[in-house]
């Protein structure tokens, strides 16, 4: 994985509680770095405000692919790209590497957006359109 196959990278690093009984990350953190990169990037670039926005971003699907381990202390890498956007929904693709370079994790996490109130699906358009589309990777 280089640094071309994604278009955001954010680091994050890892905590004492996040190694499991078996000294690596437990299966469940690489969800949560996977989930608060994606809402940390979207509430940066205007695509969701979680107090007062009219619209959420609600999870439909995750997929999760181990390649590696990794633990405490590390800081690990995450690379953030648009893999699919579609009327009213997003597919966020993942790539996590520790600091050694590694390659130790690849997932996607889908969201549809959705009216705070009537919960029904709406439309991804202007702005928000935009900015998830500037992290889709350039056509060959």
């Amino acid at each position: 994985m280089s640094d071309d196959d994604y278009v955001h990278w954010q680091d994050v690093t890892t905590r004492w509680n996040d190694n499991d009984t078996y000294g690596h990350l437990n299966n469940v953190v690489h969800h949560d770095i996977m989930d608060s990169v994606v809402n940390r990037w979207m509430i940066e670039n205007g695509c969701l405000d979680p107090h007062d926005g009219d619209t959420v971003g609600l999870v439909k699907q995750v997929h999760c692919e181990y390649r590696a381990q990794a633990g405490f202390p590390d800081v690990v890498s995450v690379g953030l790209r648009v893999g699919e956007l579609g009327r009213s929904s997003v597919r966020f693709e993942v790539g996590m590497r520790r600091s050694d370079g590694e390659l130790f994790f690849e997932g996607s996490f889908t969201q549809a957006f959705i009216d705070r109130k009537s919960e029904e699906t709406v439309p991804i358009e202007g702005d928000r359109r935009t900015a998830l589309e500037g992290l889709q990777l350039a056509s060959s």
